[in-house]
């Protein structure tokens, strides 16, 4: 319970601190809400404001033989596992992923320097760095109820082509790319970049439900 509302009040710090920041991408066109970092963000941040309720109300309920309260607890449990199955874990790990990746590689075409001037270190971290251990503490430290493969990989896909779309859209507003990687990027080359973005996502969805269950087998 401690760790849970820790790891909330962290988020909340660094969206505090981000939305702070008064960077020119934050005035145009989507705001904050066109990076998939902001995006991460706030799903961590709403996740572990579950968790945090659903230790709350688990304290509660104990001794209390309300089957009523019982039942709003089961609800809250199955929503805490359905956040972290489809959207905390595999988005998280993917941001982490894709952007140390990409950065290493050439830091110019997903955070350019002149970042550097607006976000602090710490932040960048924050942000980038800390999601990683965080959402792995949780998997360790609670068992989640993973749904059917067909229906968290489907949930998965959605989120991963609604993101794509609203990309596009933005492209289509602005005329400019979100992030300066695809504007170097033909459209037929695109096309494959955001296939294989989707299949990296759905595979991270699989990366957790596998490491949930080796973690939380009752026979070992």
């Amino acid at each position: 319970q401690v760790l849970h509302a820790a790891i909330l009040l962290s988020y909340c710090s660094i969206l505090c601190n981000y939305k702070a920041i008064d960077m020119p991408a934050h005035q145009t066109y989507g705001g904050s809400w066109k990076f998939l970092t902001f995006i991460d963000l706030v799903i961590q941040a709403v996740f572990f404001g579950i968790c945090v309720l659903t230790d709350l109300s688990s304290l509660l309920t104990k001794g209390n033989d309300s089957q009523e309260q019982e039942r709003q607890l089961k609800k809250l449990i199955s929503l805490r596992d359905w956040v972290m199955a489809v959207l905390a874990f595999p988005v998280g790990v993917f941001v982490v992923t894709m952007f140390w990746s990409i950065y290493i590689y050439d830091r110019e075409l997903v955070y350019p320097k002149l970042l550097d001037n607006f976000i602090p270190a710490w932040l960048n971290h924050g942000m980038h760095t800390t999601v990683l251990p965080f959402v792995l503490i949780e998997m360790r430290t609670t068992h989640h109820q993973y749904p059917s493969r067909s229906c968290g990989l489907a949930a998965v896909c959605t989120f991963a082509v609604g993101y794509i779309l609203w990309m596009c859209w933005i492209h289509h507003v602005t005329g400019v790319w979100v992030y300066p990687l695809l504007e170097h990027l033909s459209p037929g080359v695109k096309i494959i970049f955001f296939a294989a973005v989707t299949i990296i996502i759905n595979i991270f969805y699989l990366v957790g439900e596998v490491l949930n269950n080796y973690i939380w087998d009752t026979q070992k």
